[in-house]
This record gives structure tokens, sequence and C-alpha cells, in this order.
């Protein structure tokens, strides 16, 4: 018995992570109906958009799938109403308050879910009625958390203190990490670096293969003045790192940054000027394939792994 497969309903507890600029309706039904969940990222659509991909995705598998939802953008009233009107019955909420629209949501009927970079943020989680909880360690693209724990560390304490179902999340991609994660008491897994560099992500070409091409090293977390995020070494990120050594203001940094970097980069493949978010297990993801390929591959290789680690003696 699983605690994260019984909750969404799936085969496997995977969860593809929601991200923006990747993370379209072919992506997300392409992962529910390989026996995973798949996550629609609604941080980078417009209400409209975002509407026009939950009907896609309903067409595209009678598998569940879901929507992530950062609370720090706009438009988050109508776009809880568009969930809610569509009928998606499942949400990943991150970046704010999880006591926001919680109730609110279950009400309707939702499953939520809210992803965590530390234990304080695990307990206030809980507190406010979410079904499950991300703990997302250092090592994970994107925004990311500021007290810089790592995913080993993160978990078992996590695991230690809550008494919901934990989705382990930062640095997975490979069967043997979600054993490893799941034998420090995680339930599931939420993966996303490993679904940028999928067929199905609506990431570019070109930035996918940025992400397979990249090795040790290639990523860093910056801008914690604004909103802490991962990304990879290109001319913008070393734009950043000149203005740091100049000792910037807030206002320098919000005016380097500007406006839709992530999108330039990602989704249009603007390698030196775009804001390439990716995590440090980039340097473990060597070939872009069909999400089902991946979640198999995992799959074999926990069985793999958990097979292995029962002859291993101490």
């Amino acid at each position: 018995m699983n605690t994260i497969k019984d909750l969404f309903n799936i085969q496997y507890p995977i969860i593809q992570g929601g991200m923006i600029w990747t993370s379209g309706w072919k992506l997300a039904s392409a992962v529910s109906n390989a026996g995973g969940l798949g996550l629609i990222g609604s941080g980078s659509m417009y209400p409209d958009v975002l509407r026009e991909h939950i009907q896609k995705c309903k067409k595209a598998t009678d598998k569940p799938f879901g929507v992530n939802i950062p609370m720090l953008y706009p438009n988050l009233e109508e776009i809880i109403q568009i969930i809610i009107e569509e009928g998606v019955k499942i949400v990943f909420t991150s970046a704010g308050n999880p006591k926001t629209y919680t109730a609110y949501l279950k009400e309707h009927d939702i499953t939520v879910v809210h992803v965590v970079s530390s234990l304080k943020f695990a307990l206030k989680a809980q507190d406010a009625g979410v079904d499950a909880v991300v703990a997302e360690g250092f090592e994970a693209g994107g925004h990311n958390g500021r007290d810089e724990t790592t995913t080993l560390a993160l978990i078992p304490m996590v695991k230690e203190k809550i008494n919901i179902p934990l989705i382990a999340a930062g640095g997975i991609a490979t069967g043997a990490s979600m054993f490893a994660v799941m034998a420090l008491g995680a339930d599931g897994v939420q993966v996303g670096s490993r679904f940028v560099a999928s067929d199905e992500a609506s990431s570019h070409r070109d930035f996918k293969k940025m992400v397979v091409d990249a090795k040790e090293g290639d990523t860093h977390l910056t801008l914690k003045e604004l909103a802490p995020v991962r990304m990879l070494k290109n001319k913008f990120y070393h734009d950043v790192a000149t203005l740091y050594s100049k000792g910037p203001s807030v206002d320098e940094l919000k005016d380097l940054l500007g406006r839709a970097r992530a999108k330039r980069g990602m989704f249009e493949g603007d390698l030196d000027e775009g804001e390439l978010e990716i995590g440090q297990v980039s340097g473990l993801i060597h070939d872009i394939k069909p999400a089902a390929l991946i979640i198999k591959d995992m799959v074999d290789e926990f069985k793999a792994t958990q097979s292995k680690m029962g002859q291993v003696s101490i």
C-alpha cells in the first residue's frame, strides 16, 4: 500500500513537477497516461490559456492530473475559479500561504498539496489542512528555499514531525534516487528537471539540449534578495554575478532581471539572455526522450535498486 498512489489514484508514486514554460497539457497528459501524476504549470499561463490546457489535457487522458499554482502570481482568484469550473480535482500550491485557498479548494472536493522547502513551512501547511506536502531540497531548479537545506537532510526532518503523506523533490531524476528518498521516509517523489528534457515538454528544444549538455557545477542559486532561483550559468547569470560584485540594491537587481526572463530563455530559446531554470541533477540527464520512457526507466531502476539493496549487509 502506498499513500500517494491511493491519494491520487495513480499507478506509480511519481509526480511531474508543474514547471513554468515546460509543463503544458502535452507533458501532463503523457505522464498521467504512463502511470504517474501529470501537473499543468499555471505559473506561465494567462487564465484563458490555462483553461485551454486543462480542456486539452482532459481530452488527452482519462487518468488523474492536476494543476500547480504558484501563489505569487496575479489573477490568482480567476485561476482558482477556472480550476473549479473545469473540474480539476488535484491542485499543488507553492510560493505562498497555504491557508489562503486550501479550505476553499477542499470545499469543492479538490485534493490540495503544498510545496515547501523547510520543516517550519511543512508544519504550517499541515495546520492549513493540506492533504500532503512536497518537501523540496536546495538541489531543485527554479524558485527555491532560502535555507539551503538539501533533500537528504530535509526529508527525514519533515517525516519525523508531520502525519500526512510526504512527497520528496529536489535532485530526483533516477529510480535509485527515488529509492533513496523513500528509504528516508518519503511516500513518493516529484520530478522536475528530468521531465524538462522530455519530448512532450513545452520548453524550447535548444534549452533542452543545454540541460542535456550540463555538467556538475553548471547551475547556481542566486537572486536571493528577490526570489531565490537556481539556473544554468549563461551570459545572464554572469551579468547577475558581475552586478553582485558591486553590492547592488534590490532595485538594481530588479532592473537587471526585468520581465519575462524565464520565458525568453526556457520557452523562446534565448540561451544568452534568458533565465534558464534547472536543478543540479541536470548533470545526470543525458538525453531527451518521451515522458513515458522516463517513468518506465525510473520504475525499472527503482526495482533493480530495491533488489540490490536487499542483498547489502553491514
